[in-house]
């Protein structure tokens, strides 16, 4: 009979969040500041890149940047968890780089919020070219018969077949 591991007391549960270390000097928080507007400035670019593949119907390009995004996203979370952490001290240490750095995230969120809207603007399109697809398939395959009105029966949208689709193209 085998005997079932116990996990380390010590170690770190993946479920749960780990609590920031907060900023204990000026030149750690110069630092974390620094190492957030690296992180900011690859983010934004990595999403106009993106946002410029989808604007221009490059959507093969798209998801081998999701890898990249999702690294530059934990880095941004990690540091604003840690400047969080520390606003206190940061608000009575360093409060011009920290206005300074809400102005800047709020500019961040502005390019971001343009970069939602234009992928669910194409989150629409292509959603709206697949349901009209589906409803031309769906009408050339129903009979086509008049019903007791004397009328076209239209066909019942539950009753559709099935539709594939290549992603290959």
């Amino acid at each position: 009979m085998q005997q079932q591991q116990q996990p380390a007391r010590n170690a770190p549960n993946p479920m749960q969040p780990t609590l920031a270390r907060p900023i204990s000097d000026q030149a750690e928080a110069q630092q974390v500041v620094g190492h957030l507007s690296d992180v900011m400035d690859a983010l934004l670019a990595l999403v106009e890149e993106e946002t410029q593949h989808v604007r221009l119907g490059r959507l093969t390009e798209v998801p081998r940047l999701a890898e990249k995004k999702a690294k530059l996203a934990r880095l941004y979370l990690a540091d604003t968890a840690r400047l969080q952490a520390s606003g206190p001290y940061l608000a009575k240490t360093l409060p011009v780089v920290l206005d300074a750095l809400r102005e800047r995230h709020n500019t961040f969120r502005a390019l971001l919020q343009l970069n939602l809207t234009v992928l669910a603007t194409a989150h629409a399109v292509s959603e709206g070219i697949i349901r009209g697809a589906a409803e031309q398939i769906s009408r050339k395959s129903a009979p086509q018969v008049y019903g007791a009105s004397g009328r076209h029966n239209v066909s019942n949208p539950r009753q559709a077949q099935p539709m594939a689709v290549s992603r290959s193209l």
